[in-house]
């Protein structure tokens, strides 16, 4: 089975260390964003990963796709064009304070595509899995055209969608994500909702917005992703990831997962980050991974989860483990991951 994941990949400047934005005077570079991050963990895994997006014809541009693509991705299908690559600021947050994020994308070769330019007949021809999260859909309202078409294309012949709800209040509002997204859903086959994306882009509340007892209130989003299944008939499955944040790196994590009507849970992982951005990611990696490769349910939430927290150990945005890498921690049986 081959994937093919539809987003942004942008710059990503970090400041050194623990350094605030407005302290720092240099900045790392590095590239990422959602569904690229995906692809190269599907990449990682072994599978059959495809990348889409638009990039600009300049050295950024050609740097970022690079970079996807040394991981074994394939990216024949990406469009060129535009004159920018969007880019978003990172400082690292530490103990009490929380990580951020500034967002500099406006404008960008994918925002400023034309929906028409996205042949999806050709674009998706041997692809058996199409994979968004609500990110991209809110990059621009052309953007958000295409999605809507792909997802109408897979549809009618069969492709499987995954969506990542994935909402960031930074680039729109609950009102026009819910608007949005609870219209893609109902070509969605199978959902991933963590946190706030329950109530944020569908108004199903199953989160109240306390990160300290996010494991506790698994019986809310047992009811969530029932609700889902109930709102979208087509979508056949949920998962969700659930998190216990005592400071920004010590948490518990586990993962649950609902198919065919029984949920399956993972072990509680507990462990101390290093970095968290791009677990979300690995999260919808693992899982497509155990879909690709036949997993039954248990297997592919734990594989999903673990490979979730051991991105929480690795800087930038790829998830850079193998397969086997995974199955080491899982047949360890070893859930405290900060040794």
């Amino acid at each position: 089975m081959k994937v093919m994941t539809f987003g942004e990949i942008m710059l990503r400047l970090k400041t050194p260390e623990y350094l605030r934005i407005l302290q720092s005077d240099a900045f790392e570079a590095s590239y990422g964003g959602a569904e690229s991050n995906v692809a190269v963990s599907l990449a990682m895994f072994g599978d059959e990963a495809a990348y889409l997006t638009k990039i600009p014809d300049n050295p950024v541009g050609i740097a970022a796709l690079g970079e996807v693509r040394r991981f074994g991705v394939d990216t024949s299908q990406v469009l060129h064009g535009g004159s920018r690559l969007g880019i978003y600021y990172f400082e690292k947050g530490t103990d009490l304070r929380p990580t951020n994020v500034v967002y500099d994308r406006e404008y960008s070769a994918l925002a400023m595509a034309d929906a028409g330019e996205f042949a999806w007949g050709e674009i998706l021809e041997g692809i058996d899995i199409f994979y968004f999260s609500g990110v991209t859909p809110a990059i621009s309202t052309s953007v958000e055209q295409a999605v809507l078409e792909a997802l109408q294309y897979c549809h009618d012949h069969g492709i499987q969608v995954v969506c990542d709800l994935n909402y960031r209040s930074k680039m729109w509002s609950t009102e026009k994500a819910q608007e949005v997204m609870k219209n893609l859903m109902n070509y969605v086959d199978l959902c991933i909702a963590n946190d706030e994306d329950f109530e944020s882009t569908l108004g199903i509340h199953a989160f109240d917005g306390d990160m300290a007892h996010g494991i506790d209130q698994i019986d809310s989003y047992r009811k969530g992703m029932e609700e889902i299944l109930r709102r979208y008939p087509n979508c056949k499955a949920v998962a969700s990831v659930l998190r216990n944040m005592r400071t920004v790196e010590d948490g518990d994590w586990m993962g649950i997962y609902l198919k065919d009507g029984k949920f399956y849970e993972s072990p509680v992982h507990t462990v101390h980050s290093l970095e968290a951005v791009g677990a979300g990611d690995a999260f919808a990696g693992g899982l497509l991974h155990g879909i690709v490769r036949g997993f039954d349910p248990q297997k592919t939430i734990d594989f999903a989860i673990t490979a979730s927290v051991l991105k929480l150990m690795i800087q930038k945005d790829f998830n850079i483990v193998t397969e086997q890498d995974v199955l080491r921690v899982m047949k360890s049986k070893d859930t405290n991951l900060q040794r």
